[in-house]
Protein backbone atom coordinates (compact mmCIF):
# COMPACT_ATOMS: atom_id res chain seq x y z
CA UNK A 1 0.00 0.00 0.00
CA UNK A 2 1.42 3.37 -1.04
CA UNK A 3 1.16 6.14 1.55
CA UNK A 4 0.58 9.59 0.09
CA UNK A 5 2.82 12.41 1.22
CA UNK A 6 0.91 15.13 2.98
CA UNK A 7 1.01 18.91 2.70
CA UNK A 8 0.00 21.53 5.16
CA UNK A 9 -2.30 24.26 3.97
CA UNK A 10 0.59 26.75 4.17
CA UNK A 11 2.91 24.52 2.15
CA UNK A 12 0.25 24.02 -0.51
CA UNK A 13 -0.14 27.79 -0.72
CA UNK A 14 3.59 28.55 -0.96
CA UNK A 15 4.66 25.66 -3.19
CA UNK A 16 1.79 25.82 -5.66
CA UNK A 17 0.58 29.42 -5.47
CA UNK A 18 -2.89 28.52 -4.26
CA UNK A 19 -4.85 30.95 -2.13
CA UNK A 20 -6.45 29.94 1.13
CA UNK A 21 -9.88 30.65 -0.40
CA UNK A 22 -9.12 28.32 -3.34
CA UNK A 23 -8.10 25.55 -0.95
CA UNK A 24 -11.21 25.94 1.21
CA UNK A 25 -13.42 26.07 -1.90
CA UNK A 26 -11.83 22.83 -3.15
CA UNK A 27 -12.40 21.22 0.27
CA UNK A 28 -16.06 22.35 0.21
CA UNK A 29 -16.43 21.01 -3.36
CA UNK A 30 -15.01 17.63 -2.29
CA UNK A 31 -11.88 17.97 -4.46
CA UNK A 32 -9.49 17.99 -1.50
CA UNK A 33 -9.56 15.72 1.51
CA UNK A 34 -8.07 17.05 4.70
CA UNK A 35 -7.22 15.99 8.20
CA UNK A 36 -7.02 18.44 11.06
CA UNK A 37 -3.72 18.38 12.92
CA UNK A 38 -1.98 20.47 15.55
CA UNK A 39 1.60 21.14 16.54
CA UNK A 40 2.49 22.93 19.77
CA UNK A 41 -1.16 23.89 20.10
CA UNK A 42 -1.34 25.44 16.63
CA UNK A 43 -3.99 23.87 14.37
CA UNK A 44 -3.36 23.22 10.68
CA UNK A 45 -4.79 21.13 7.86
CA UNK A 46 -3.09 18.14 6.28
CA UNK A 47 -3.75 17.72 2.56
CA UNK A 48 -2.87 14.93 0.13
CA UNK A 49 -0.14 15.98 -2.28
CA UNK A 50 -1.67 14.20 -5.27
CA UNK A 51 -4.99 15.99 -4.73
CA UNK A 52 -3.30 19.38 -4.35
CA UNK A 53 -1.32 18.74 -7.54
CA UNK A 54 -4.49 17.66 -9.38
CA UNK A 55 -6.20 20.88 -8.29
CA UNK A 56 -3.25 22.97 -9.51
CA UNK A 57 -3.13 21.03 -12.79
CA UNK A 58 -6.83 21.76 -13.41
CA UNK A 59 -6.54 25.41 -12.28
CA UNK A 60 -3.31 26.39 -14.04
CA UNK A 61 -2.20 23.56 -16.31
CA UNK A 62 0.47 20.90 -16.29
CA UNK A 63 3.25 23.27 -17.39
CA UNK A 64 2.60 25.59 -14.45
CA UNK A 65 2.62 22.61 -12.05
CA UNK A 66 5.95 21.36 -13.40
CA UNK A 67 7.43 24.86 -13.12
CA UNK A 68 6.27 25.27 -9.50
CA UNK A 69 7.62 21.83 -8.55
CA UNK A 70 10.95 22.62 -10.24
CA UNK A 71 11.23 26.00 -8.50
CA UNK A 72 10.40 24.39 -5.15
CA UNK A 73 13.04 21.70 -5.61
CA UNK A 74 15.60 24.30 -6.71
CA UNK A 75 14.88 26.40 -3.61
CA UNK A 76 15.33 23.31 -1.40
CA UNK A 77 18.64 22.47 -3.06
CA UNK A 78 19.83 26.07 -2.64
CA UNK A 79 18.95 25.94 1.09
CA UNK A 80 20.82 22.65 1.50
CA UNK A 81 23.86 24.00 -0.36
CA UNK A 82 23.91 27.08 1.87
CA UNK A 83 23.82 24.86 4.97
CA UNK A 84 26.56 22.61 3.61
CA UNK A 85 28.76 25.61 2.77
CA UNK A 86 28.35 26.89 6.32
CA UNK A 87 29.19 23.45 7.70
CA UNK A 88 32.22 23.20 5.41
CA UNK A 89 33.49 26.62 6.51
CA UNK A 90 33.08 25.67 10.18
CA UNK A 91 34.88 22.35 9.63
CA UNK A 92 37.74 24.03 7.76
CA UNK A 93 38.09 26.58 10.55
CA UNK A 94 38.16 23.85 13.20
CA UNK A 95 40.64 21.82 11.12
CA UNK A 96 42.97 24.82 10.86
CA UNK A 97 42.74 25.36 14.63
CA UNK A 98 43.57 21.71 15.30
CA UNK A 99 46.49 21.74 12.88
CA UNK A 100 47.80 24.91 14.54
CA UNK A 101 47.45 23.25 17.94
CA UNK A 102 49.37 20.20 16.73
CA UNK A 103 52.11 22.39 15.27
CA UNK A 104 52.30 24.33 18.54
CA UNK A 105 52.53 21.07 20.52
CA UNK A 106 55.32 19.92 18.23
CA UNK A 107 57.22 23.15 18.96
CA UNK A 108 56.77 22.67 22.70
CA UNK A 109 58.07 19.12 22.54
CA UNK A 110 61.14 20.18 20.54
CA UNK A 111 62.09 23.02 22.92
CA UNK A 112 63.00 20.99 26.02
CA UNK A 113 65.31 18.75 24.00
CA UNK A 114 67.18 21.71 22.49
CA UNK A 115 67.26 23.57 25.83
CA UNK A 116 69.11 20.70 27.56
CA UNK A 117 72.13 20.95 25.23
Amino acid sequence: MHIQRLHSLGTARSEYGLTQDEIYAAIDAGKLQYRPAAMHGNPWLRLLRREVEALVRIRSGDRYLRERKTRTELAQINRELKQLRAQLAALEERRAALLAELADQGDHQARPASAST
